[in-house]
């Protein structure tokens, strides 16, 4: 029997293939087998930042969504749909690592962090090696862009997700001393009602396609009525202990 193939999860980091780490590098210059998520219809975003970087004879294999937004995450059918989609995508991986294929998994972002790949993981990781390679963070990119750090001394820095209950928005923005705020998109105006209640809307800062092409930086307020894309993170700078 042959040996047991490997699975690569390599984090991509935010999308500028400069800030991409040397393993992440050397895995792709060298892959046999390249899997990757994308909505229906698209290239895919972790695709496009690997672009010219695959090896001409290298064997895709793309793993397109049955739903992004067209099912609430609230409901029923939601897990469902995503659970045995996954567990196909993880069949078709297991297969091709127990007959001796190392596959990379390109992952957005950090593998371990609000990916996709985690699910894969999840049910890869007790039958055949898996290995993560690390990534810098959309959230590190967009406070980079700000100019400005985002936390300082013993400041509490929570992420939240913008598909949160808007009442759950609130209780956290107001208990932390800084804050991220991910999966913008659609969910803008409710991020903006709970800054507002929580009275941290003017300290908020909008960052679009943080390191990729098209990045803007601005106040938050001064972006009224904009209709925001999925790669937009908002911050609140902390403004803690310092010598």
């Amino acid at each position: 029997m042959s040996a047991q193939g490997k699975i690569h999860g390599v984090g991509l980091g935010p999308g500028d293939v400069d800030l991409m780490s040397l393993r992440a590098h050397r895995l792709l210059e060298n892959a046999r087998h390249v899997a990757y998520f994308r909505k229906e219809g698209r290239s895919g975003r972790a695709r496009g930042i690997v672009e010219g970087l695959l090896p001409n004879d290298a064997v895709e294999f793309p793993m397109e969504y049955p739903v992004t937004t067209e099912i609430p995450v609230s409901h029923p059918d939601y897990n469902s749909v995503l659970s045995a989609f996954y567990s196909e995508c993880t069949a078709h991986l297991r297969a091709l690592a127990e007959a001796g294929e190392d596959v990379v998994v390109l992952c957005e972002g950090d593998p371990f962090f609000y990916g996709s790949f985690m699910h894969l993981y999840e049910r890869l990781k007790d039958d055949v090696p898996v290995q993560v390679v690390p990534a810098i963070t959309g959230m590190s990119a967009a406070w980079t862009a700000s100019g400005q750090p985002i936390t300082w001394g013993d400041d509490v820095l929570s992420v939240l997700m913008a598909t949160l209950p808007e009442e759950a928005l609130v209780r956290h923005m107001a208990a932390a001393d800084a804050l991220v705020v991910m999966k913008i998109g659609r969910n803008i105006e409710k991020v903006r009602r709970a800054l507002q209640a929580a009275g941290r809307y003017e300290a908020a800062w909008l960052v679009e396609y943080a390191s990729m092409e098209g990045q803007t930086v601005q106040r938050l307020s001064e972006a009224e009525g904009r209709i925001t894309p999925y790669f937009s993170i908002v911050l609140v700078h902390g403004n803690g202990r310092r010598p």
